[in-house]
C-alpha cells in the first residue's frame, strides 16, 4: 500500500475530491496546513502597513491506495492542481506497512 499526500491550494480541493471520487478513490483526509518552500511566502497590506506572510496557507489531501494505483492517483492530482506556477504544492508517496478497519478488525488492502 502507499500513502499519498498532496500539499495544494485550498480553491482546487473540490475539483480535486471530484476527480477521486469519480475514479473510485472515496476514502481521504484532508487538514489545513501552512508553510513555504521556493514561494518564500508572499508581502501582504493590512490597513496601509505591508507586512511578510512566510507561511501560506495550503491544504493537504492524504490518500491510501493499492501500490499499483499509486501513480494513477498522483496523476489524477497533477491534472488538477498544476499550474505551472510557483506554489502548486508537493505530492508526497511513501510505502504504508500496514491498515486496520477499526469497526471489522479487517487488516491491509481489506481495510482500504
Amino acid at each position: 500500500m502507499k500513502k499519498i499526500e498532496a500539499i495544494v491550494r485550498h480553491h482546487l480541493l473540490d475539483e480535486i475530491k471530484t476527480v477521486l471520487v469519480g475514479a473510485g478513490y472515496h476514502g481521504m483526509t484532508i487538514t489545513e496546513v501552512r508553510g513555504f518552500g521556493r514561494q518564500k511566502g508572499q508581502t501582504e497590506t493590512y490597513r496601509g502597513a505591508e507586512y511578510v506572510v512566510e507561511f501560506i496557507p495550503k491544504v493537504k489531501v492524504e490518500v491510501v491506495v493499492k501500490d499499483a494505483d499509486s501513480q494513477k492517483v498522483v496523476d489524477l492530482i497533477m491534472s488538477k492542481a498544476r499550474s505551472g506556477k510557483i506554489g502548486d504544492g508537493k505530492i508526497f508517496v511513501t510505502d504504508l506497512a500496514s491498515a486496520v478497519r477499526i469497526r471489522t478488525g479487517e487488516s491491509g488492502e481489506a481495510a482500504l
